[in-house]
């Protein structure tokens, strides 16, 4: 079964229109106390399909060898009539997320609320994820990534800038 092309989107998603698209990376770099700093590419697609939330798909890859890395997918909801935002995400690492925010102009800012993990994740477990999501005056997406593990606090993780594609 073919998906219908949506030409308009719903009216709530007027605050978080700005993301829809198909986003790839210009320049995205992680870090973090417990590895070596790298390097990687991603493509993100915020997708409307006329609900008052997005579809939201992330896979990332090693820049060098072009291996899949990261990959992880999920929906952006807006309470229709406010600035409230969740994101709700299963990563491919045993990992699920609930992660609440609020969008003001062009930046949404998210923590999560919920994490669950299966049973027979590697360690160190993550515990809390924070996102924010900003446009840049010349249209490019920025987002940055905090991660917090049971045995490292808080500490920035990603930071990436994308260019749109379509």
């Amino acid at each position: 079964m073919e998906v219908a092309q949506i030409t308009s989107h719903h009216e709530a998603l007027k605050p978080i229109a700005w993301l829809i698209g198909r986003w790839k990376s210009l320049k995205a770099e992680g870090s973090y106390p417990t590895i070596k700093p790298f390097e990687y590419c991603e493509e993100i697609l915020f997708e409307s399909l006329g609900q008052p939330l997005i579809n939201y798909t992330s896979r990332t890859w090693h820049l060098g060898t072009s291996n899949p890395m990261h990959l992880e997918s999920g929906f952006l909801r807006i309470k229709p009539g406010t600035n409230d935002v969740a994101l709700m995400v299963a990563h491919n690492f045993g990992l699920t997320t609930l992660e609440e925010g609020t969008v003001c102009k062009n930046e949404i800012k998210c923590k999560s609320t919920s994490m669950s993990r299966m049973s027979f994740a590697k360690e160190p477990a993550v515990v809390s994820i924070e996102r924010l999501f900003a446009l840049t005056e010349d249209g490019n997406l920025e987002i940055t990534v905090w991660m917090e593990t049971n045995k490292v606090p808080l500490t920035q993780h990603l930071k990436a800038l994308y260019q749109k594609c379509e």
